[in-house]
This record gives C-alpha cells, structure tokens and sequence, in this order.
C-alpha cells in the first residue's frame, strides 16, 4: 500500500510525540518522508563471522556467535561496570559495560545464544570488548538480514535519549515494512531507462539495507543523480527562462568616453585574463539579451577595473550605472578608487550608504533621475524604491556576500528594460561550487595577477615565535612600511578564552610599539562611523604604522603601503577568510608577508587549513581545499539547505564529475523542451514546483 510521505513522523510505530520532537529539532526529520530520505553515512560488513580463536590486535569490528556464561557487576557510583563472559567452541571473551547498566542486565540472560559486534581490545594480555552490540542470535533471521549494516549520523542529544543509530536503524525498518517502498517515483520513465538508473524504490531499499556492495553503489549513484540533476535543471531551466524573455540594451559601440580611458588613465597594461573578460561582457551587452555573468577573480586582480571599463561602455551608449557593495567599507573603497582612475574624465560619480545625509540624498535622487550622474556606488541603500535612474544599463554586484536572486530582481525593477547583471567575487569558488550556486549565471574567470605583484610570502608560528614576528614589525616600520594585525573576537569571552583578543592584543602591541615612536590605531564594528573612518584615515594617509582590527578590513581596505599582515587565533578563521585577509597586503611593488599565529594544539583540519595558506596563494586552490575540508554548507556563508536542492547524499566536492555529467544531461532536456511542457517531462516540472515551495531563501545583503 502507497503511503503519504508527508505524514508526520510522530504516527510512526516506535516514535511517538516526544521522540518525533527530538528528531525534528537534532536530524531536522518532520515526516516519513523526510525519514526516508535520512541516507546513512557508511555500512559495516555483517557477513563474517569470527571465531573467538581468530581475535588479533589489528581487527576492525567483529562479530561473534556464542553463549553468556557468566555476568558479573563490579564498582559504585561513577565507576559502576558490568563484566560478562562470552564463549564459544574455540575460547572465551570479556565483555564490557559503563553505561546503560540497567538496560542491558534486564535484556540479557545466561546461556543464550546472542550474536555480538564491537571492537576486540587487548588489555593486560587478555582481548575483550567495551559497549558491543548484543541481540538474541535466531538462526532463522539470518537469511533476512543484508550483510551490509546501514549506521546513521545521530546527536550527542539523541545518544542521551537512547536514539542511536540503531533506533534510527529500527525506524527505517518499521518504514521498510509498512510501505514495502512503494513510493512514487521522481525521475521519468525515459531518464531512467536511458541512463540505465535504479528505480526510486529499489534505490531506497538498497540504501538502507542493501543486498551487496554492486547493488549499493547502484543505489548511491540514482540517488545522486537525482539530487544533482534537479539542482542543475532549476537553475538551467530559469537561465533558459531569462534569455527567452528578458530583452537587453544592445550597447552597439564603444565610444569616446572608453577609448579616452583606456589611452590617458588605464593605470597599468591589462591582462591578457583581463581582456578576455571584458571580450566575454562586450559580447553579452551587444547581443540583444539581457546579461547575467558572474566575474570571478583572485583578491587584487583588478575585477574593479573591468567593471569600470564596461560602465564606460555603458555611458558611451546612453546609458546609467550602479555598483552595490555589501558594506559601506567595501561601497567607500569602491568610490575613492573609481573617481581616482577617472581623474578629471567628465565621468559623475555619486555614492549612496545608510550614512549619506538627507539633503545629499535629495539632490542625489534629482541627479539620477535627470541623469546626470552617470554612476552610482552603494550598499542596500541602492535597492530602496525612492532611488530610480533616469535611465540604468549596467549593474556591478560585488558581493563579500551572496545576493541572490530577488535582490538581482530588485535592479531590474530599476529601468522598464532590465540592466546587464554583472556579479564580481573575490572569494574563488570551485567550479562545482559555482555550477551549483551561480549555475543561472555564465561565468568569467580572472587568473592573472596585474604585472609587478609579487607573492605574498605566508609563515605559521606559535606564541613562542612571538618575538621573531615583533622583529619583522618593526624592520619593515624601519623601512617606511605598515602593518595589519586581526584579531577575532574584540573583547575576551569566556566561551573562547584560548582565543586572543584586540583590546588585550592592542595593550600588547602599544606596550611593544610605544608612542610617539609608533603609532597604532584600532578599528572594528562597534566603533562609531566617525571614529571608524578617522582611524582607517589615519592608516591610509600613512600616519599610522599599525592598524589593530577585527575582520571589518576583510575588504574594502586599499593600503599599498601596507606589507605585513597578522592573523591572531588563524586556526579560527576559515581559508576563504584567510585568504582575503591575506589580500589586504601584497597590493604594492614591494614584497610582503602574512604571519598566521595559533595556538600549539591543533584539530587536523586546523593544521591543513594554515598548511594550505603557508603552500599556496592561488586562491582557486584554496577554495578547493576549503570545499572538501568544510563541504558546500559553510562557503561563503551560506547553508546547504539553501541550495536549490538539499544535498542529503551527493557531494560537490566528491561528484563532481557527476556534476558536470548531469548539466549536460539537463542541458539536453532543455534544448529539446525549454519550459518542460512535453508529457514525458511532467514529473519534472512537478518536481521543480515542490522543491521551490520547500526552497529556504538564505539569499540575503548583510
């Protein structure tokens, strides 16, 4: 009998109102359905069976057949245990337990027969086994069991509860029984047969309790290929949306105003990445179609530069635009660096954050509207209903953050035409990263680093080396340099007391670089605006040696005097940060050095983490070592439910062939049927509709 996969969890047998409210708070399972698609995370091999003769010291989990010929309790208090003795034919075995006493003396009696799991530990010269999985031994069960045990990701929360894995095992086995997996199946008849898939319900059953290791990974790889396939088809099939509908500005020349750029004030040879970029944009706002591309480049590679260059375009033409920036240090940044490459080219340039007065706005709203402000930088400012353009073409995102799509859609509202799109990152994200969040947008890369940049030479040291790095300080003071110092937290926290902190690190810093002779200056988000910006003046205009701050200055900060940067606590910060702090320096001629000082312990992923930035300063390699060291969910903020499709089994770094393999399978279906209206498609649009109305909108300005 088809049962309803949305029907709470709770009227599962075994589960009840109070279990179904700690599964929906710790796994995030509301319904069977969700359940169901609640994926193990590995299998342990239940075919074998060991004699108690073939234990050595180096087996992974074992399983034993035998009888219970003694139980013994031992201890009070905290230090309770209850020993048993375990034979078989060949010999015998301890086993042991130090917590849920009670739960098993009342489920186990001697001279049973019982079928025991765990891992065999030797201990003064004898093996025995902590915590093993015990159950009754029914030779008649043996022929319904797959060899291949399905263990499931629970919470310290849920352990604590007696909901383990192998409750959540049990569940899935009552689900098992109930539907006898007759669901409804979400891939067409034609998909399937074409790429030779597991239907959905043998592919459900396989994945929890699979007959063998063929038909297990048969089972993975239809479940990952529906998850990546409808990740694909949604944003392809809104791409393919956009191009048939969306008319753009068709920008037929490149006038004056660019080619007086490009001969009196472009600072310094474009990259042959450069160029091809602006070719790639050139392209997208002549052919009539509305632009939507996302510029990926490397911290410092000159992304702002090409925006500008297509903004002259746009002015060449007729035509506004804007740049929104996700802060008003970034928006600020942006301004100065624009009006400074234009000079005294009769280009406007306004600017409009959440600090510009009343009376500016005003006369900025009059300017836009009667165009002459030919282009406008901004925060969030920019997407309010009172700010209209006379008349808008072109819009740069650079987005620190992701903005999503309806703040995309907001700039549209902008003209009766919508604007070339123009998305600019500084974060590289790994292609499959990109295909999956971006996969509506075409993509540019910039991978040149503007000529005369040199390396950013990076070294990890302990507090011991503390010494060493105030040594460094001060040489590069001595030769007219200044330097970064980021903390993390600004004041301490008992919740992260090992981590150090800018108020006590600024008293160090001012103890070990006195006034007059150094000045240090401090600057974080708490700060007033005013006080923010004299401090960051400060810095910039070369009057003070040494910047104390928190991450504020992640971007937005443009001091090519600047060659030092160091990271307190870099074991806190994750690579995609790391890197951008690192890019603060390096923006001159001279080289420059990014000290990451931690603590001497280290996790694993800790050490990899500061490994890869002492290794490399390829920003695309570091994004693909954060992805597989943190997966989708934590890049650039975002969650992994956010994904048009929530990822439960697929993984961006491990498939990423399967990625690539399922666009085009996508892109093919789409050719053929752009808006899946052909019968043979139906399930796909149905699908896209339930997964859009279970779509989570993390796409947000901050």
């Amino acid at each position: 009998m088809r049962v309803n996969l949305s029907t709470d969890i709770m009227y599962l047998g075994g589960v009840g109102p109070k279990k179904a409210e700690l599964l929906r708070k710790e796994l995030n399972i509301h319904t069977i359905g969700d359940l169901l698609r609640y994926y193990p995370y590995k299998y342990v091999d239940r075919s074998k069976i060991y004699k108690i003769s073939e234990i050595v010291d180096d087996l992974p989990y074992i399983q034993l057949i035998g009888k219970l010929i003694r139980i013994d309790q031992t201890g009070v208090g905290p230090k309770k245990r209850l020993t048993a003795i375990f034979s078989d034919e060949t010999g015998m075995v301890e086993l042991v337990w130090f917590k849920g006493i009670k739960w098993v003396e009342k489920n186990i009696k001697l001279n049973s027969n019982y079928l025991v799991f765990g891992k065999a530990t030797l201990f003064n010269g004898r093996f025995n086994i902590a915590h093993p999985e015990i159950e009754e031994y029914k030779p008649e069960n043996d022929k319904t069991k797959s060899s291949f045990e399905a263990a499931y990701n629970t919470t310290e929360k849920l352990k604590n509860s007696y909901l383990n894995s192998k409750y959540i095992h049990r569940l899935q086995q009552t689900l098992a029984f109930q539907t006898q997996f007759d669901i409804e199946e979400t891939l067409p008849a034609h998909l399937i047969d074409r790429y030779k898939l597991m239907t959905l319900p043998e592919a459900l059953k396989q994945i929890h309790f699979p007959d063998n290791s063929t038909l297990l990974q048969k089972s993975q790889n239809r479940l990952k290929f529906e998850e990546l396939f409808y990740v694909q088809l949604g944003l392809l099939k809104q791409r393919s949306l956009r191009l048939s509908k969306q008319n753009g500005h068709v920008f037929k020349v490149v006038g004056d105003m660019f080619n007086r750029f490009y001969r009196e004030k472009l600072p310094f040879e474009l990259t042959d990445a450069q160029k091809r970029v602006i070719k790639e944009i050139r392209r997208d706002m002549g052919n009539g179609k509305q632009m939507n591309r996302l510029l990926q480049g490397d911290v410092g590679s000159g992304k702002t530069l090409v925006s500008l260059m297509c903004m002259l375009i746009a002015m060449d033409n007729g035509y506004q635009s804007s740049i929104i920036a996700p802060t008003e240090i970034l928006a600020n940044q942006h301004y100065l660096t624009i009006t400074k490459l234009l000079g005294d080219l009769p280009v406007k340039v306004g600017l409009l954050t959440g600090s510009t007065k009343k009376s500016e706005r005003k006369v900025l709203h009059n300017d836009l509207l009667s165009g002459t402000t030919n282009i406008l930088i901004g925060t969030h400012a920019l997407l309010e209903d009172i700010v209209q353009f006379k008349n808008l073409g072109f819009v740069t995102i650079d987005e620190q953050q992701r903005f999503g799509v309806a703040q995309r859609a907001k700039l549209w509202d902008k003209n009766d035409n919508p604007p070339h799109v123009l998305v600019m990152t500084a974060t590289p994200i790994p292609r499959t990263l990109a295909m999956t969040l971006y996969g509506d947008l075409d993509v540019s890369v910039i991978d040149q680093l503007p000529p005369g940049r040199k390396p950013i030479k990076t070294i990890h040291f302990t507090d011991a080396k503390r010494n060493l790095v105030f040594g460094l300080m001060r040489e590069q003071i001595k030769q007219g340099r200044q330097i970064y110092v980021v903390y993390p937290l600004i004041k301490e926290s008992e919740k992260m007391e090992n981590l150090k902190d800018l108020q006590d690190g600024y008293e160090s810093i001012t103890r070990a670089f006195p006034q007059p002779e150094y000045v240090t200056v401090v600057v974080h988000g708490q700060m007033k605006p005013d006080d923010k910006e004299f401090s960051m003046n400060l810095f910039a205009k070369g009057k003070a040696h040494i910047m104390v701050a928190t991450t504020v200055i992640e971007v937005g900060v443009n001091v090519p005097n600047a060659t030092v940067m160091v990271i307190e606590s870099a074991e806190r910060f994750g690579l995609s940060q790391l890197h951008q702090l690192r890019g603060r320096v390096g923006r001159g001629a001279d080289e420059s050095h990014c000290v990451l000082m931690s603590s001497v312990k280290l996790t694993h992923e800790s050490r990899k983490r500061l490994e890869t930035m002492v290794a490399t300063n390829d920003g695309f390699q570091i994004a693909e070592v954060d992805l597989q060291l943190r997966g989708p969910g934590d890049l650039e903020g975002t969650q992994q439910s956010g994904l048009p499709f929530e990822l439960k089994i697929a993984s961006l770094s491990k498939d990423s062939q399967l990625l690539q393999y399922v666009r085009q399978v996508a892109m093919e279906i789409l050719d053929e049927d752009p808006q899946l209206v052909l019968s043979q498609n139906a399930i796909l649009n149905l699908q896209l509709e339930k997964a859009e109305k279970q779509k989570v909108n993390f796409s947000q300005i901050s």
